[in-house]
């Protein structure tokens, strides 16, 4: 533990040798570190040299700059880790009440009471070890606080910027962070001419480390896509690189399509992650059929399986992540996958919406339900519609 570093302020000559008697013990031990000005501006000119003092002892009357100009200008510092404590003469109550409204933290009288001083000192330390583990810990938050901002970019960073040009698919997406950064995405590309590849995750964990997982995951997903491979293909190649890279367990839950125009099909792995809803042309509603396969990141070497659907003209692909449905109000009651069937079912069918009225829709809807209670995960959404 570092000696506490004390500036005494006085005029007289003899004061250093008997503070050094005193508390000979202290300083052998290394608990107490003394210094000596003998005068207030002497006293500055310390300060500078040894900048981490904490505690000033101080008289009161010196020649060249007193003590109570002394603590005005250590009360211009603005160190919250600097505390003084005046010797006056006994009964000078004038000055003392000076003192102290210039910030001196206490005092003590003269002639000095060497167990008084030591108490007095002990007291302050005390004070000062209490303020240090406040500004710890406010640097602590400030830290966590920097950390979620740079979740927070990396996470908007991943976002696709542009929409493709598409005359045969209206697409948009929406991700709304919540304050403890999760690790949702999403993302779409075209791989050639006629076949569209897309994606929507959700990683496992907070924070920074879920944040650059999730940017690891989308750009391996996104780089095997446009080699062509098939979903299958994607999904056992980025799974065994996640496996292998992989740390503190974290995983990922994934969907990843391929829409083919030329077939009229799409074609899909369901990684672990929430099914999507395929709002037909003809306005029926239907759940995708789940492909039985675990989240990417676990399971090295683990074959992935794949649906193929017709996916045709006003067709419509609704996909989102589990801050949609696990979006709570002030009752703690879940927004819930049925409540957003209802939603798509009244709004969306026979109604010739765009995808980003879709998805307007459905965060409106989420956020009617929640009654402006705090987000706890992200809330994103993909629409992808046959045009």
């Amino acid at each position: 533990m570092a000696s506490e570093k004390i500036l005494v302020v006085d005029d007289e000559t003899d004061l250093q040798f008997v503070i050094n008697q005193k508390f000979r013990r202290q300083i052998r031990n290394g608990q107490y570190e003394f210094h000596f000005a003998f005068n207030g501006l002497e006293a500055l000119a310390k300060l500078i040299e040894v900048p981490d003092i904490s505690i000033i002892l101080s008289d009161i009357n010196m020649p060249e700059m007193d003590g109570l100009t002394l603590l005005s200008k250590v009360r211009e510092l603005k160190n919250p880790l600097l505390k003084t404590v005046i010797c006056s003469a006994y009964g000078d109550m004038e000055n003392i009440r000076t003192a102290m409204n210039r910030g001196a933290f206490d005092f003590v009288t003269k002639p000095v009471d060497f167990g008084d001083l030591e108490v007095t000192i002990e007291k302050t330390i005390q004070e000062l070890d209490v303020l240090r583990e406040g500004l710890a810990y406010h640097d602590k938050l400030l830290s966590i606080e920097h950390d979620l901002m740079v979740a927070r970019e990396i996470q908007r960073a991943i976002l696709p910027k542009h929409i493709p040009d598409l005359n045969w698919a209206d697409i948009y997406g929406s991700m709304d962070a919540a304050k403890q950064i999760g690790g949702d995405f999403y993302d779409f590309f075209l791989i050639d001419d006629h076949r569209l590849g897309f994606v929507i995750g959700d990683v496992s964990g907070k924070g920074i480390p879920a944040a650059i997982f999730m940017a690891v995951s989308r750009t391996l997903i996104r780089a095997t896509g446009l080699k062509g491979m098939s979903p299958v293909e994607c999904m056992n190649y980025v799974n065994h690189l996640l496996c292998t890279e992989s740390v503190n367990s974290m995983f990922v839950t994934v969907f990843y399509g391929i829409i083919d125009l030329e077939s009229g099909t799409l074609n899909y792995v369901n990684a672990g992650h929430n099914p999507p809803i395929l709002i037909s042309s003809g306005g029926k509603h239907e759940v995708f059929p789940l492909t039985n396969n675990i989240v990417l990141g676990v399971c090295d070497g683990r074959e992935f399986k794949s649906q193929t659907i017709p996916f045709i003209k006003n067709d419509t692909i609704v996909l989102y992540t589990d801050g949609i449905t696990e979006a709570l109000n002030a009752r703690l009651e879940e927004y819930g996958f049925n409540t957003l069937q209802d939603l798509l079912k009244t709004t969306v069918t026979g109604n010739d919406m765009s995808s980003r009225d879709i998805c307007k829709a459905i965060t409106e809807d989420v956020a009617h339900f929640t009654e402006g209670e705090e987000q706890s995960d992200d809330i994103t959404v993909l629409i992808i519609r046959r045009t």
